[in-house]
């Protein structure tokens, strides 16, 4: 069986209408995955309060256009995501984070509702691997159908995010700190996951690579990355590979395509999936660049190497937040430390170093780019 990914051109965001419409009719148009009467949850990433040109969140001209697609046919868009552990979903912590990423305008001007429902409800999900029960956000829970609205970035935990990371945004506000604290590594997380994902059942997933980000991801300190793409697929995991092999990104270094793998789900390789509109090779950006762990050389001569030289790797490469003189203080670090290892002191957040275990929460939030990422030695030396 081929999983079919949808790709076209989008040279810019005025294009977004047009673009968007030109995939959904590949697809078979809206009315394949919106039904009169429904209400359909469009999970929208907001990572944080970002413009739209930072490239941190989905970008309002494709949410609006999808949303009119929607109202077109006879189901009612609810915009909605729970923005990073920082104390923003709170409802006006929601408005706050909806008039910067441009999702009020978004809503304005496409008739969607916005979400300001904070609550929490329990879910089941028996075929989970890891998350067999789990908080989600009301309205996820509530509504008929969901439509998965996601962004190309890279990220400095789980080296990309794309389709199935975007799931992470149905866990309530803080309660994404626990998740961090308790899945510390990257196989557990990545199965996460994808437990997330198959409760979700998203019935489709867009990809905003329009202005897509690489370096140091997902959040401020990330570059934005021109592309000009937007991608669609039925299966999230499908659109992350294509998504994976126009960056680049390795499997060995994706955790989710490795968790994937690990549990038989499909796809997981380009030679599944049947790509409409372009060839991959068209698409590759050959000098994409990624987080520091990413394509280091002591882990390709580790490889053949024994476990134990490749655990070594894994714990002396990646880079320890370093809080820089610009910090003014504002506790939003501190707040989304899983560990507790970040205190206020004189007006300053301070990393406790031995507390740290590198989830990057600090760096991928904070607002003004004062988390450096500081290369311990052999990372200089290696990579």
């Amino acid at each position: 069986m081929k999983y079919k990914v949808y790709a076209v051109s989008c040279p810019d965001y005025d294009h977004a209408p047009a673009a968007i419409a030109r995939l959904l009719e590949e697809m078979g148009g809206m009315s394949s995955f919106a039904h009169p009467g429904e209400t359909l949850l469009l999970k929208v990433n907001l990572l944080s309060g970002s413009r739209p040109e930072q490239a941190v969140t989905v970008h309002p001209a494709v949410v609006e256009a999808v949303a009119k697609q929607v109202s077109r046919s006879g189901a009612a868009p609810l915009i909605a995501d729970s923005p990073g552990p920082s104390g923003s979903y709170t409802e006006g912590g929601l408005r706050g984070v909806y008039d910067k990423c441009g999702m009020t305008r978004a809503a304005d001007r496409s008739g969607a509702a916005l979400n300001f429902d904070v609550s929490a409800r329990r879910v089941s999900y028996p075929e989970g691997r890891v998350l067999r029960q789990m908080e989600v956000i009301t309205p996820a829970a509530e509504c008929d159908g969901m439509i998965n609205l996601c962004k190309m970035k890279t990220h400095m935990f789980m080296s990309m995010t794309g389709a199935v990371k975007n799931h992470f945004g149905l866990i309530p506000g803080k309660a994404k700190v626990g998740f961090h604290a308790t899945l510390p590594e990257k196989p557990r997380f990545a199965h996460m996951l994808l437990d997330l994902a198959g409760w979700a059942a998203s019935r489709l997933s867009i990809m905003d690579a329009v202005l897509a980000m690489e370096g140091d991801g997902p959040g401020a300190a990330g570059t934005p990355r021109p592309v000009g793409l937007l991608l669609a697929a039925e299966s999230p995991l499908a659109l992350d590979v294509v998504a994976a092999e126009i960056m680049g990104l390795p499997t060995a270094e994706n955790p989710i395509l490795q968790a994937a793998r690990q549990r038989a789900l499909h796809p997981v390789s380009m030679d599944e999936i049947e790509l409409v509109g372009a060839g991959i090779e068209d698409l590759r950006i050959p000098d994409y660049r990624f987080p520091a762990h990413v394509h280091t050389n002591l882990m390709d001569v580790a490889g053949p190497l024994s476990g134990l030289a490749a655990r070594l790797g894994q714990r002396l490469l990646p880079p320890a937040p370093q809080i820089k003189k610009s910090c003014i203080g504002c506790g939003i670090c501190q707040r989304s430390c899983p560990q507790g290892a970040i205190t206020l002191s004189n007006g300053k957040a301070k990393v406790a170093p031995a507390a740290c275990i590198r989830c990057y929460c600090c760096h991928e939030l904070c607002p003004h780019q004062a988390v450096a990422l500081r290369k311990g030695l052999f990372s200089r030396i290696f990579h």
